[in-house]
């Protein structure tokens, strides 16, 4: 009998896997907090014999390197992938024994297209196919971005993708199964579908890179490419070089007067709290970056890299769930932390400042004399459909573009709160008065609002 236990990282999209029989298993993909693939393994009773990465990832720090380490596992990672450590290098065709007693191996397949040397990895069981690792190649209803590396290899890449599905497609049965890194919400992903498991024989049916010829296919890939997240250009090298160690202990406690003089200096103060009572009180200067939203996707996106940050958590709970998810993304360890609440925050004499909190019906209302409406959006969102006279600015140019932000009392929205929330904390910050429209986009119609499309 075989196992495929799945490690969810909802914060980035991504998914790992660690896949096994009885005595014996192999880990996927493993997230920088290698904590998770080690206690689902002992639960399973069964030693890590092999790690297995299918591409250097651009989306995340690997803990695959470590949990080799520590596990005594083989660290397999493509042979053209350029590495700084050692590791056994995979080529196509290549077969590993996972667990003789089951009968389970692996075997590795080029898949290019997400990176050059992408491979995916068939789970076999007394040499039958069941499973397919398929990384950042064939994902659920579409495949992964190819424009992560260079952009003159793009189109290049874009029509090794369509090649690659179609020889997963060609060479696997139809109810192996379609084991994914990307594509639940990850920007490593070329689109956003539906569903969170597939077989080889469903993507043939709606997969457009097996329902489409390439070069319509590529075409439309290439259109459709959405923004890359900044932190991107730092995960590829990171994780080429190989990636340190992560240290998960509560950082340093800080007291009001050390939060105010990290404020002073420029350095970063998030408050993780949900975006409701951060708008009903917060410490003025601090920004809002949910914790139970895609928290490393956005601070990692937005934060200049490196600066230092200081996190405020309403409790040790939410603290440790944060440091975990911006490990994940490269944010090592946070300079300081405070726990609480904002009256704990400010320093004697001080109290927390606050903005309001709208619907689309309530901005309908008003009156818009001395109104800026500020759509955080992307620009794929905005091809759809934006508030007449709105101003445009993405979620994450805002920090740099706040002197673009025309005078008067700002309302800024995105597509259903969160985003708002972070621009509405930017905003506060530098002073502005503001208005976040904690809505769905879809609302803005309803309430009688003049929508516009390019």
């Amino acid at each position: 009998m075989f196992f495929v236990d799945t490690i969810e990282a909802p914060g980035l999209g991504n998914r790992s896997y660690l896949a096994g029989g009885e005595r014996t298993a192999v880990a996927v993909d493993p997230p920088r907090d290698i904590d998770q693939v080690i206690a689902a393994a002992a639960g399973r009773g069964v030693r890590i014999s092999h790690v297995v990465e299918t591409h250097v990832h651009n989306d995340y720090v690997t803990g695959g390197l470590e949990l080799a380490r520590i596990t005594g596992a083989a660290y397999l990672v493509p042979a053209g992938a350029r590495v700084s450590f050692d590791r056994v290098p995979v080529g196509d065709g290549d077969r590993m024994e996972i667990d003789a007693v089951d009968g389970l191996a692996l075997r590795a397949v080029a898949t290019p297209g997400h990176t050059p040397h992408h491979t995916s990895y068939v789970l076999e069981e007394d040499g039958a196919a069941i499973a397919v690792f398929t990384g950042g190649s064939l994902l659920i209803g579409t495949v992964g971005r190819p424009d992560l590396v260079e952009p003159r290899l793009t189109e290049q890449l874009a029509r090794a993708q369509h090649a690659s599905a179609h020889r997963l497609a060609a060479e696997l049965p139809d109810e192996t199964a379609v084991l994914p890194t990307h594509g639940f919400g990850s920007f490593c992903s070329s689109a956003q579908a539906e569903g969170s498991d597939t077989t080889i024989g469903q993507e043939k049916a709606s997969n457009e890179a097996l329902t489409r010829d390439v070069d319509t296919f590529v075409v439309d890939l290439l259109a459709g490419l959405d923004d890359v997240p900044a932190y991107y250009t730092h995960m590829g090298p990171v994780n080429a070089a190989g990636p340190a160690p992560v240290d998960l202990t509560p950082p340093a406690v800080a007291d009001a007067g050390e939060i105010a003089a990290r404020l002073a200096v420029g350095e970063w103060v998030v408050d993780l709290r949900n975006r409701v009572a951060f708008a009903a009180g917060h410490l003025a200067g601090s920004f809002n970056f949910e914790a139970e939203g895609q928290l490393a996707t956005y601070l990692a996106w937005l934060i200049p890299w490196g600066k230092p940050v200081t996190l405020l958590a309403e409790s040790p709970e939410q603290l440790a769930a944060a440091q975990r998810e911006l490990v994940r993304v490269g944010i090592d360890r946070p300079a300081a932390a405070a726990t609480g609440g904002p009256a704990d925050w400010v320093r004697e004499g001080e109290t927390p400042t606050s903005f309001r909190r709208a619907t689309f019906a309530d901005l309908a209302g008003c009156s818009r004399d001395g109104v800026v409406v500020l759509d955080v959006r992307r620009a794929s969102e905005r091809a759809d459909g934006f508030v007449e006279g709105s101003v445009h600015i993405p979620i994450h140019t805002l920090h740099r573009r706040l002197d673009e932000v025309p005078e008067g009392e700002v309302w800024v929205h995105c597509a259903g709160g969160m985003r708002a929330a972070i621009a509405a904390s930017l905003l506060d910050a530098a002073g502005r008065d503001v208005v976040a429209v904690d809505d769905s986009f879809d609302a803005a119609g309803k309430a009688g609002l003049a929508l516009r499309t390019p």
